[in-house]
């Protein structure tokens, strides 16, 4: 699967930012879906995740209520809205393919198998 997110930017604290991530090779369907983020000089870390359906979602406690993960089976398309952003949100932004399928627990960057090439967001306070 390859994976190339876009979306991001520079944003005032408070506004909103749609990120995408489209995804071309292996049946996209089949695969759970995740965004990690990386701040400098912080670990990468999951901030949300989508099961193969779309049925079942995951979220970092830091970003609910405030962004929304969706995907577009179709489309072979996964998005995060992130609305309300505050500057800790600053970081580049990372889709993620598993093959394993969904899994709660699978939170951590070598729990998945494909990866797009980042998208920086900056929030500015």
């Amino acid at each position: 699967v390859q994976l190339q997110a876009s979306g991001g930017g520079l944003v005032q604290a408070g506004g909103s930012l749609r990120l995408s991530c489209a995804a071309s090779g292996r049946p996209f369907s089949s695969h759970a879906m995740s965004w990690f983020r990386q701040a400098p000089g912080k670990e990468r870390e999951s901030v949300a995740a989508i099961s193969q359906s779309g049925h079942s979602i995951y979220y970092a406690a830091s970003v609910k209520d405030r962004f929304t993960i969706s995907r577009d089976n179709a489309k072979n398309t996964v998005w995060l809205q992130m609305d309300s952003l505050k500057p800790e949100d600053t970081a580049v932004y990372y889709c993620a393919a598993r093959n394993a399928g969904f899994n709660y627990g699978a939170l951590r960057p070598g729990d998945y198998d494909y990866w797009g090439q980042g998208t920086q967001v900056t929030v500015s306070s």
